[in-house]
């Protein structure tokens, strides 16, 4: 069952920081991770917000053990735990 997680917002976070964030993450090959479906970035009420599809939630969590480390490295902390919800249905075009 796939699941959309939903990132809290990163206060202060630019997307210049995400853009580099990014860039390490496809640099060290780790990006896109196993069981990825989609990843959406986005600006909403001034936070820079992230909306992911993934496989599964074991796969979503491993690769948060190498995210985390990345993101404190680069001084993003998350404003809380991700909201994961059991998707229904997905319609591609």
């Amino acid at each position: 069952m796939s699941i959309l997680v939903r990132f809290p917002p990163a206060p202060g976070t630019t997307t210049e920081q995400y853009d580099e964030s990014l860039r390490r993450l496809e640099e060290s090959g780790d990006f896109p991770p196993d069981g990825l479906e989609y990843h959406v970035a986005f600006v909403s009420g001034g936070d820079l917000r992230v909306s992911e599809i993934w496989d599964s939630r074991e796969q979503m969590e491993a690769f948060g053990q190498r995210l985390m480390p990345l993101l404190a490295e680069m001084g993003i902390n998350l404003a809380g735990e991700p909201e994961i919800l059991e998707v229904h249905n997905i319609i591609k075009r």
